[in-house]
């Protein structure tokens, strides 16, 4: 029996236990935590969106990555094998108004007793508080547990070691620093799915923080995305923001600061709401007309102005554009460590066709550590799951 060993027990480490396990496999997973999938279960403590239900083209379009081979591991394993998956499980699915697919149940808790189960029939041992420490020079693996220092053979090795957020629950990226020492190119880690900082004054956190913005369509590097979001004392966070974050991201790499256009009522035609403002008399002030023709009040008023400082356009065109595209400046990215996922980690130049490590042979990698980006709305368990899948069955051949 071929030993291997994975090192992370989140949604991809998991994964690829159970596709090593069928192929004959001894397999042996080692988690730095007290107990597995930490970030697994965080997320489905509001309801765990595990895949989406939309095209299948449409779906693996929302993944941004430098080859095909994620889309390929995305379309062995996508949304129809997962949902067969879960209900082998226990676990039926059903989908929201949304198209995202969640569990009956909604929370992750029940699905990942289940599958733990599973992987503990088939010969699995899990091995909780061994933190990895990279290798000997003999080429085993040493890790630090609480009885001491451990060190361990295999044939195979499956890194699924996580992003550098929430590191509270296991993903800190501290492997990147062991992985570089062996010659790994390790892109820069940055924040995805993130929220964005913006200088908001005074006056507009006094009485607006914590405030949702609903119903509004985002834009922003030629993306769009409809739904809502949160003022919070450091900027913007949650709803349509995350999945533009990418582009947001790349803004402010290149100048400093992003502009983020929200048009407040996507529903209206531009034109008509010009009409509406230009049947106000001009003699009204700026919080009356906005409330009487644009049916705007409460945070969507203080936004637009926030951001004319007070002296929103009267001319009602002017007024009618800057209700359609409200300019947000931002100023940058919120702490990594609170964003959902990460962008960068392990170069896909760095990896084989399988996602072996070409510096380092028998070393495999899946999952978040890798250097690939997705919105949420199921997209990011897709793909561990699908790399998981992948890179459990051909470490076993491959060994």
């Amino acid at each position: 029996m071929k030993r291997v060993a994975i090192i992370g027990a989140g949604p991809a480490g998991l994964m690829a236990a159970e596709a090593a396990l069928e192929r004959g496999a001894r397999v042996a997973i080692y988690d730095a935590m007290p107990s597995p999938a930490r970030k697994f279960l965080m997320a489905g403590k509001s309801g765990l969106n595990i895949t989406h239900s939309e095209d299948e083209g449409v779906f693996r379009s929302r993944y941004t990555a430098p080859d095909g081979r994620l889309a390929a591991m995305v379309e062995a394993f996508g949304p129809a094998e997962i949902i067969r998956w879960m209900k082998g499980l226990g676990a039926e699915t059903y989908v929201g108004s949304s198209g995202r697919v969640f569990p009956v149940g909604m929370k992750a808790s029940p699905l990942l007793r289940a599958w733990l189960a599973r992987l503990g029939a088939g010969g699995a041992t899990l091995h909780p508080r061994h933190r990895w420490r990279g290798w000997d020079d003999c080429g085993a693996l040493v890790f630090d547990t609480p009885e001491g220092e451990a060190r361990v053979e295999a044939d195979a090795t499956i890194l699924a070691l996580g992003g550098a957020s929430w590191s509270r629950l296991g993903s800190d990226g501290a492997w990147a620093d062991i992985l570089a020492a062996r010659g790994v190119e390790i892109e820069p880690f940055a924040p995805s799915n993130c929220g964005f900082t913006v200088d908001w004054s005074a006056r507009m956190l006094a009485a607006q923080e914590g405030a949702p913005v609903k119903g509004v369509a985002l834009s922003a590097g030629g993306k769009a995305q409809r739904g809502d979001f949160v003022i919070t004392r450091a900027g913007i966070e949650s709803g349509a923001v995350y999945p533009l974050s990418a582009a947001l991201r790349q803004e402010l790499a290149g100048r400093g600061a992003a502009t983020l256009l929200v048009d407040l009522l996507p529903d209206t035609e531009e034109g008509a709401l010009a009409a509406r403002l230009g049947g106000i008399s001009p003699k009204e002030s700026a919080s009356n007309r906005l409330r009487k023709a644009a049916k705007l009040d409460g945070v969507k008023a203080a936004l637009v102005n926030e951001v004319t400082r007070g002296a929103p356009p009267r001319e009602p065109d002017a007024l009618a554009r800057l209700i359609k595209a409200l300019p947000l400046t931002l100023t940058g990215t919120a702490p990594m460590d609170t964003a959902i996922s990460t962008a960068g980690g392990v170069a896909w130049n760095a990896l084989d066709a399988q996602l072996m490590l070409k510096d380092i042979p028998g070393t495999y990698c899946v999952g978040e550590m890798v250097a690939w980006d997705a919105p949420t709305g199921g997209y990011l368990l897709t793909a561990c799951l699908a790399m998981g899948r992948a890179v459990g069955a051909v470490a076993v051949q491959s060994s």
